[in-house]
């Protein structure tokens, strides 16, 4: 199986700064809307099969753009949702640094329990999105699949891919709109790309 993972265009919060989680259920902006429709022309060519969203509108709505391009509907799983922030839900980073900044500190060094204040940790976020990985890989083994998801579940997804620590989530990144490939190789995964935003600027992926 080859896995597009595709992180959901600007929303509204991201405009703004502010942080969402799986609690948060914000549309994309104008900016965002433009986001998805370049995120599906970088991907009009590719042979997929499936469209897996999380359930939550920002990710549906860039999902819903990619399918139109193909005339496939958008299956919908929960477990792709974003981590749950906890005390983090709607606050901007200023709000963070004066409220939980020993948190952020200690959780951007990868030390601590990597645990959300009154949320989700990173271990309960890549036991759920892995979970829907296995399930999308039963239904569509051989074939093209693109996963739309959020920042936190896509990056424990590619850490429980390649044996990595979840620690080392803080070294890795997937921007706003951005794609990462991984190729199931019978019982091999490689990660065949990371975090490409070349469609954004015209440059295609």
């Amino acid at each position: 199986m080859k896995l597009f993972l595709v992180r959901h265009a600007e929303s509204f919060w991201n405009e703004q700064g502010r942080m969402q989680g799986g609690l948060s259920d914000i549309p994309l902006s104008d900016l965002g809307k433009e986001q998805a429709m370049r995120i599906a022309t970088a991907l009009e060519k590719e042979e997929i099969s499936a469209i897996c969203s999380s359930n939550l509108k920002r990710a549906m709505e860039t999902a819903q753009a990619i399918a139109q391009l193909h005339q496939l509907g958008v299956e919908i799983d929960p477990d792709l949702r974003e981590i749950e922030a906890g005390e983090l839900e709607g606050i901007t980073l200023e709000e963070l640094i004066a409220k939980h900044n020993n948190f952020w500190l200690s959780f951007k060094r990868g030390e601590g329990s990597l645990h959300f204040p009154g949320g989700e940790s990173l271990a309960e976020v890549q036991q759920r999105a892995w979970r829907a990985i296995q399930r999308i890989k039963e239904a569509h083994p051989d074939e093209v699949v693109v996963v739309v998801s959020h920042y936190y579940a896509i990056l424990t997804i590619i850490c429980r891919a390649l044996g990595v620590d979840l620690p080392a989530i803080t070294r890795l990144r997937q921007d706003r709109a951005a794609i990462s490939i991984l190729d199931f190789r019978g019982g091999n995964i490689v990660l065949t790309l990371l975090n490409n935003t070349c469609h954004l600027t015209n440059k295609g992926v």
